[in-house]
């Protein structure tokens, strides 16, 4: 005997929903194998489940889209911060500037290392510590790095603050996208629970195949198992064939 199955996709969901639905409008209310309450309920909640998985969809392609910008400005303020340092490292080992220069921003003075950029938290923290670094020294009379320049190291930087700020908000509507459609898919299954149920209890006494054909008209969608599913395979040939010997005669 087949056994139906709930829809596990959200296409499955809004095809099972609409066919209520629709069979709901065609369908006489004293007809009808579901009560006409879960019409009013289907007419308000899937347009809103729609829209919601909507939303959530144009939320995630617009995440997808912008984050190859966010990822070339994060590089590219890595790469300026970087170079910055080591023109300053190079001045102080030519001797152009004092090893404590360093101090200024916040390294250490005995060492040439470039400080980890590597991930979003450490790239904000140093750029900040350099750019405000740079900026008091040449405040307090010291020669600006060149090469790249303060400047231009703050164009970057503030470009990739600007593409973070906006890669978070969209992260965030994600999020609340998909928390949103994954309450409201939990109540998707349980209307469509509700209407198999009311609908395969509409037709009790009916043979099985006639049972299953009227509540595939509302959208039921049975399975067979794999045993059931040969034996049927075999059976529907052999009716076939006893169908032309008799049309024969």
């Amino acid at each position: 005997m087949p056994y139906r199955r709930l829809p596990n996709t959200d296409a499955a969901r809004i095809r099972a929903l609409k066919t209520a639905l629709d069979k709901g409008k065609e369908v006489p209310p004293y007809k009808l194998a579901y009560s006409a309450k879960i019409i009013l309920r289907l007419q308000k909640f899937l347009p809103l489940f729609e829209h919601s998985i909507q939303l959530q969809r144009q939320s995630i392609a617009s995440q997808s889209k912008k984050s190859k910008d966010y990822n070339e400005s994060l590089r590219k303020a890595r790469i300026y911060l970087t170079h910055f340092i080591r023109v300053m490292n190079m001045a102080i080992f030519r001797g152009d500037l004092p090893a404590e220069t360093r101090a200024y921003y916040g390294l250490a003075t005995n060492e040439s290392t470039v400080p980890s950029l590597n991930t979003e938290n450490e790239l904000i923290s140093w750029g900040r510590r350099i750019i405000e670094g740079e900026e008091f020294r040449i405040r307090k009379g010291g020669s600006p790095i060149t090469n790249p320049t303060i400047a231009v190291v703050k164009v970057r930087f503030e470009n990739f603050l600007e593409e973070d700020n906006y890669h978070k908000t969209l992260l965030k509507k994600t999020y609340d996208y998909t928390e949103r459609t994954g309450d409201m898919r939990k109540e998707a299954d349980e209307i469509i629970l509700e209407i198999w149920n009311e609908i395969e209890a509409a037709y009790p006494g009916l043979p099985e195949e006639i049972r299953r054909k009227e509540c595939e008209d509302y959208g039921i969608v049975y399975f067979y198992r794999k045993g059931e599913l040969e034996r049927s395979n075999i059976i529907e040939p052999q009716n076939t064939i006893e169908n032309k010997e008799t049309s024969l005669q």
